[in-house]
């Protein structure tokens, strides 16, 4: 399950784990004009983890989910 919130400068997309077994938590991805983050509170230590990715690198995984193994580069813009 997942939800999508439209804020001022970002739109937020929440992912649900709603599995039986090895539940994790929500997963928050940000998406700004810039950039991209991603954050999951660590229940352990009570903390939340957050990653960045720039706009180039979310391009680049978007590829790689179809792409088979390899080294790519993809094309600049024409």
């Amino acid at each position: 399950m997942f939800t999508i919130e439209h804020e001022f400068d970002a739109t937020l997309v929440t992912l649900i784990d709603e599995g039986t077994d090895h539940l994790q938590g929500d997963i928050s991805i940000n998406a700004f004009e810039d950039c991209v983050t991603v954050e999951q509170l660590d229940p352990h230590s009570d903390r939340v983890h957050r990653l960045s990715f720039s706009m180039q690198q979310i391009r680049d995984l978007a590829a790689a989910l179809d792409l088979p193994e390899g080294s790519y580069r993809l094309a600049g813009k024409p």
